[in-house]
């Protein structure tokens, strides 16, 4: 993404801010707000922006008061409607964005049904890069067919950037390749980063997605209901999810996910994940390598 296209999503991010800090992170050089990649606002303590190195405290710290101000300018005031995603922890907003929510959890019947007291927020610039799984995409087929795939990286290493763009690929086609239906479960928001039922990224044309729907729940539900070549997910975290994820395996499905794992013998190492590489419903691992210059695709096969 060019440099003013950076400067200006960091910009649009902190438009979300309540004006007193929207003042302190638009004060930063234009170097600063093409690297950040969060802005987070802790009760009490300085605005901080994330950059590359570290958060950098802004001069200005955050009132309580302006935590519940950036949910109203979020939800564009009106915070009922949102009631569902509040209480899951995060906030979808226009333009691609999501914030992510800390506060007091109202329990009832040991499910949590809202969060009040607002306590620290953090704002996700999210940004597209379109183009970054062009030279990944074709290869992950096998005879004319797609074949499941892992998206191995640490946290923070790009798995969600590259899936999001693997689905947008994959869904659109290239005379390599035909299109393909893909059923995105986003449990988190984070992919297509929906609002008001319009994705604010581009995950492609063929794309349908299920959002703020836990995984082991969404899959069974897309099967039912959209007929999809490829099912996708961000993040396989618990035992469910693999039996979801097997199940739609089973039906003959295409599988692409992510998962937090530098490279497959880290995959071997934990006994959930070697339970899906054991049942070979993966065949491919594509493991995202990062340097000084920026980051690499490395395509491998699993172990059978």
């Amino acid at each position: 993404m060019p440099k003013n296209e950076l400067i200006s999503r960091y910009e649009q991010a902190a438009a979300i801010l309540p004006s007193r800090l929207r003042k302190a992170a638009l004060a930063l050089s234009n170097e600063e707000k093409a690297a950040a990649e969060e802005l987070r606002l802790r009760a009490g303590r300085p605005l901080t922006v994330l950059l590359p190195a570290g958060e950098l405290p802004l001069e200005a710290e955050v009132e309580p008061e302006e935590l519940e101000t950036l949910c109203d300018i979020a939800t564009e005031f009106s915070r009922y409607a949102a009631s569902e995603s509040i209480r899951e922890g995060f906030l979808p907003v226009r333009g691609g964005f999501r914030i992510g929510l800390c506060g007091t959890a109202v329990m009832k019947d040991g499910a949590n049904t809202n969060l009040k007291n607002l306590s620290s927020a953090a704002i996700r610039i999210a940004r597209e890069r379109k183009g970054v799984a062009e030279g990944v995409a074709p290869r992950l087929f096998r005879d004319g067919g797609f074949v499941n795939t892992l998206i191995l990286s640490p946290p923070g290493g790009g798995k969600t950037t590259l899936l999001r763009d693997l689905v947008r690929c994959l869904s659109e086609g290239g005379p390599d390749r035909p299109p393909q239906r893909i059923s995105l479960i986003d449990e988190r928001g984070e992919v297509a980063v929906v609002h008001r039922g319009a994705p604010q990224m581009d995950v492609g044309p063929r794309t349908d997605v299920l959002d703020a729907c836990p995984k082991a729940l969404g899959i069974p539900i897309v099967l039912r209901a959209m007929n999809p070549q490829i099912i996708a997910v961000d993040e396989i975290t618990v035992r469910e999810d693999l039996a979801a994820m097997n199940m739609a395996a089973g039906c003959g499905i295409g599988l692409l996910a992510t998962i937090h794992a530098a490279d497959v013998p880290e995959l071997l190492r934990k006994p959930l994940y070697r339970t899906l590489l054991e049942n070979q419903v993966f065949r491919l691992a594509v493991r995202i390598l990062r340097d000084e210059k920026g980051r690499a695709y490395a395509l491998e096969e699993l172990p059978c």
